[in-house]
């Protein structure tokens, strides 16, 4: 069975990779085996095994009726989107790796491969190479999920880990990151949340069975994040962990990505460096939690060939998801409860004129308060903050 790879950057190289090494392993599952016969790239690599295989046109792929299944690894919506498309329309099964070509186009390239008897999968495109997605499509088909708590950017993940370990400013540990290759020159979509944002979109929408929009999702970075509210975090015994929520309320969800104060009893609080872990709570299942290696060139790759794999034993036809383009409109993210963490350089008297009783937390910070707060509503919360009118940091507490 003849594949294609678009794009031969970490990712699809890993993909090449995997195929290659367990090639034998790979056939005795499909019952066939699989070979790469095109690899679409603008580059040449001129001495790669792959060499003579790389083309420059996608259409070559199109018109190519030996080739099957297609791959693609290029990232970004576009020119991803116009070429997976047209393989769709050709006939031919994709899966790809690429969040935000999901997360912006997951329904309506779901619905095109349904029209063409062929199967769109993105294993990959959440988590790396932890199988969260065929979890939820396959073996919690039963149960209503009721929500999901994912430490889903290693990137990040890494980031609080050395800081919580260290001591370190952000800004260290983010130069520290980007040497190690962990962090990317422009590292905006991983600091900010936006990578989290769009995985968190994905989840809930094969959750929900509808669209769910990411930029309806209320998201904030660690870019804010200082070794002082690390060691306010270790006064509580707690971690800061950026965490992408999504929780069933009513016929709707509420979905945030923002950092928040762990205990060491909560599920992912011991996940750490680049890991990825995934907190799913069925009304059935009860808790169950996805660990492993969350990014990283053969880690997603292997996510990716286990798409491959589905693909090839199923390629007479269309793997089914469910996943309407309709949209949902989320919940009022003002109405979500929390207890929430706070700096300010306010006096006592005038944080309890604001906020009430609170508990107090000394980390031995002159010139500043940090206290926890009851649980109350994010639109009270950020009406007593006004009142307050000195914030100096706010953390939300899981």
């Amino acid at each position: 069975m003849k594949i294609a790879v678009m794009g031969y950057g970490t990712i699809g190289s890993g993909v090449v990779e995997v195929l290659d090494v367990n090639r034998d392993v790979i056939a005795k599952r499909v019952g066939e085996p699989l070979e790469v016969k095109s690899v679409l790239d603008l580059r040449e690599f001129k001495g790669d095994p792959i060499e003579s295989k790389i083309v420059h046109d996608y259409m070559d792929i199109v018109n190519d009726p030996e080739v099957r299944i297609v791959v693609e690894t290029m990232g970004g919506v576009e020119p991803a989107y116009t070429f997976v498309k047209a393989m769709l329309m050709a006939g031919k099964h994709v899966t790809t790796s690429n969040k935000a070509l999901v997360a912006d186009k997951g329904a309506e390239l779901i619905g095109i491969a349904k029209e063409h008897n062929v199967t769109f999968l993105f294993e990959a495109s959440v988590g790396g190479g932890i199988p969260i997605i065929r979890a939820l499509q396959e073996s919690l088909t039963g149960d209503v999920v009721e929500e999901i708590k994912g430490i889903v950017n290693g990137t990040t993940n890494y980031m609080m880990t050395k800081m919580t370990m260290e001591g370190s400013e952000f800004e260290d540990v983010l130069k520290e990151a980007q040497d190690k290759g962990y962090a990317e020159k422009d590292p905006t979509a991983d600091i900010e949340g936006y990578d989290a944002c769009r995985k968190i979109a994905i989840l809930t929408s094969l959750v929900c069975g509808k669209q769910v929009d990411y930029n309806d999702i209320p998201t904030e970075g660690i870019h804010k994040i200082t070794a002082t509210d690390i060691k306010y975090a270790n006064a509580m015994g707690r971690a800061i962990k950026l965490l992408a929520t999504s929780q069933a309320a009513g016929d709707t969800y509420y979905a945030r990505v923002a950092p928040f104060l762990l205990t060491p009893s909560h599920p992912l609080y011991h996940v750490n460096d680049v890991f990825n872990a995934v907190y799913v709570h069925g009304n059935m299942l009860g808790d169950g939690m996805f660990y492993g290696s969350g990014a990283g060139k053969l880690p997603t790759a292997s996510a990716v060939v286990g798409d491959i794999v589905e693909i090839a034993k199923n390629v007479d036809g269309n793997i089914p998801i469910t996943w309407e383009p309709s949209k949902v409109t989320l919940a009022d993210p003002g109405n979500q409860e929390y207890e929430f963490f706070v700096r300010t350089t306010a006096d006592q008297a005038t944080v309890e004129a604001a906020f009430g009783a609170v508990s107090y937390v000394d980390a031995g910070i002159a010139g500043e308060v940090g206290f926890t707060t009851s649980k109350m509503a994010q639109r009270e919360y950020d009406d007593k903050a006004k009142q307050l009118g000195d914030v100096l940091q706010m953390i939300r507490l899981a």
